[in-house]
């Protein structure tokens, strides 16, 4: 039996933020004073707490050991021992009524990471969650469960994030997402980036040892590289204010990756079982840092991420891969002008299964929204604003032309209700209309996507760059551009769905404000956009093409 006297402050949603930045941060290491990075040397919880993949009676706790968690050799300082860590659930945030409470096993061959799989909580109900191991106990986390199914339910609020490159920006936007009212959040991919992060950490001016200078390749290195962006404390509050679903994109393996293809041919990667074992290795260490249930643990190189989870008969969220399953990219990747191997029918991007697991799924819901939290951009995204000119990225669904539209005319011939795509990976805002033919202008408009910006990738961004320009010339369909760091924050009712573009003036530094760049409106029953704010900055200028923004088209260098 647990004892329920664990001595915790109360928690409450607008002060949960001082008080986890506190408890990450209650003995800072020599050299790290100020970096934005919470460490303790004196609690093994230096990583935080997280939850996810919320359904109706239950969530997954999550948590990793790691006393030491830049530890060279990847164990965080942890002995290789299993080691017992108890956890406790209540309703209340100072624990008078514990519902839940156990006893977990952190094992070395995991990271010494714990994953409990809740179940028997009541649905649609908010609940707070500590750890402790060794006479040490994590700061607190909330979560919530999702409604039950088929119940009316009258609002939703949930986030999508992407794209958290750790030496090109502060965590900032975590900071405000953590203030946020949410329900749900969704990691759309590149938790992190495979890259070495520099002699100084980039904008951070950390000095690192001398094993994060260099691409990540091995479990170590893939641990090591996580455990470096799970101390951020502003990460960290994010994950503990809500529960997240997650899914991988490129960089949390390697840039621009297909299946088992590795597309840099410079790395010693290129046999298709040495870049497995790379892809087991990042795999592995994806899920010993990320709340996910036993379904999504990795068998070798493969993990089962495309998943579904519904609240009520309001929304139905379908998480997709887009990396595991896919063709290799066309025309030797990056933008491509012509390209007829993308119009190719038998080309897949989510493989014939998932695929139909997709199209099969939507056709059966019957709540009002369905939304595919997916990785790249659907919509179709020329790059030039010549009229006899096409150009494409072919990392995108662009590359993947007939497998997009087989999606989309799908949709429409299963009378899918409402659908909605959220992206992520292309560091821009962006809002689209959705149609089974582009290219002609009377084609009705079916669905809607947006895509959301970078959490710190690209560092500052701008309100808007001249390549932005071009894309909203040569492409009707794209409603909205903006190239600042953010999230976007969503409200799902009955009668419509509510989005708002979050953005913060810079990275490069901590401490921005946030604001809401523009926001639109999508009627149930009536696909299209509504636009409802638009929030220009005073003085917003076009300034040349933002750097390092489109990893689709060009791979990024070594750092």
């Amino acid at each position: 039996m647990i004892d329920r006297s664990w001595r915790m402050n109360g928690f409450s949603r607008r002060g949960f933020l001082t008080a986890t930045l506190v408890a990450g941060s209650a003995a800072a290491i020599p050299g790290w004073a100020g970096s934005g990075t919470a460490m303790a040397a004196s609690t093994p919880f230096t990583l935080g707490v997280a939850s996810g993949d919320p359904a109706p009676d239950g969530v997954v706790l999550w948590t990793r050991l790691a006393p030491d968690p830049l530890a060279v050799d990847g164990r965080g300082g942890m002995p290789e021992v299993t080691v017992p860590v108890q956890w406790q659930v209540a309703a209340d945030d100072g624990f008078r009524r514990v519902v839940r409470e156990g006893t977990s096993r952190a094992r070395p061959e995991r990271g010494h990471s714990v994953h409990v799989e809740l179940e028997g909580l009541r649905p649609g109900r908010e609940y707070f969650y500590r750890f402790r191991a060794g006479g040490e106990i994590s700061p607190v986390g909330r979560t919530k469960t999702a409604p039950p199914p088929g119940a009316d339910v009258d609002r939703l609020a949930f986030a999508f994030v992407s794209c958290q490159n750790w030496y090109e920006g502060f965590y900032t936007a975590y900071r405000h997402l953590a203030q946020e009212d949410l329900d749900v959040l969704f990691h759309l991919g590149d938790y992190i980036y495979e890259y070495g992060v520099g002699a100084s950490g980039g904008v951070r001016g950390i000095a690192l040892p001398e094993q994060y200078l260099k691409e990540t390749f091995t479990l170590t290195e893939y641990r090591n590289r996580h455990a470096l962006y799970r101390t951020d404390p502003d990460l960290q509050a994010a994950h503990a204010a809500f529960p997240w679903m997650v899914t991988v994109d490129d960089h949390d393996v390697e840039n621009n990756w297909a299946r088992d293809i590795s597309q840099v041919d410079t790395e010693p990667d290129q046999d298709p079982q040495v870049f497995m074992q790379r892809r087991a290795a990042a795999f592995q260490a994806y899920y010993e840092h990320l709340p996910l249930r036993r379904t999504s643990m990795p068998w070798g190189p493969d993990m089962r991420l495309y998943r579904r989870a519904s609240f009520g008969r309001l929304a139905a969220f379908h998480v997709l891969d887009t990396r595991q399953y896919r063709d290799d990219q066309p025309c030797g990747d990056g933008e491509r002008v012509g390209c007829a191997e993308r119009l190719d029918p038998n080309r897949t991007m989510l493989g014939a299964r998932q695929e139909e697991w997709l199209l099969n799924g939507m056709a059966r819901s019957r709540t009002t929204w369905n939304l595919l939290a997916q990785q790249l951009l659907m919509a179709p995204l020329d790059h030039d604003a010549s009229p006899d000119v096409q150009s494409f990225g072919m990392d995108l669904w662009d590359g993947y032309a007939a497998a997009r539209d087989r999606l989309l005319t799908g949709m429409v011939e299963r009378d899918v209700r409402n659908p909605v795509v959220l992206s992520g990976d292309i560091h821009r805002s962006l809002a689209a209309e959705l149609k089974t033919d582009f290219d002609d202008p009377a084609s009705p408009v079916m669905g809607v996507e947006f895509a959301g910006t970078s959490i710190s990738s690209g560092k500052d961004g701008a309100d808007q760059d001249r390549l932005g320009q071009t894309f909203l010339a040569a492409n009707p369909h794209l409603k909205f551009h903006n190239v600042q760091r953010g999230y976007v924050r969503v409200t799902a009712t009955p009668r419509e769905l509510a989005v708002d573009y979050r953005v913060v003036p810079y990275v490069s530094r901590p401490g921005a404000p946030i604001a809401t760049r523009a926001s639109f409106a999508v009627e149930a029953g009536r696909p299209g956009l509504h636009q409802t704010a638009d929030n220009p900055p005073t003085g917003a200028m076009t300034i040349p093409d933002v750097a390092g923004e489109l990893d689709h088209l060009a791979e990024q260098p070594k750092r």
